[in-house]
């Protein structure tokens, strides 16, 4: 793994949604200094979208599958 145990946490929310369910997420923190040489950091050209985003059809199917 690239990341040094410093430079990385994460953070974990859970709890019972409206339907009474319990749901979870996790956060990822990563320092910006540890991402910069990766070419991750936000003021590099690599971070960004290249090209187009995909058709319609296709966030369309991908909901689909996971809606």
């Amino acid at each position: 793994m690239p990341f040094a145990p410093e430079d990385i946490y994460w953070d974990h929310m859970c709890g019972r949604g409206p339907d009474g369910h319990w749901h979870g997420s996790f956060t990822v923190h990563v320092r910006s200094s540890t991402l910069r040489p990766l070419g991750l950091h936000p003021d590099q050209p690599t971070s960004k979208a290249t090209g187009p985003s995909p058709p319609g059809w296709w966030h369309a199917a991908a909901e689909r599958r996971h809606g």
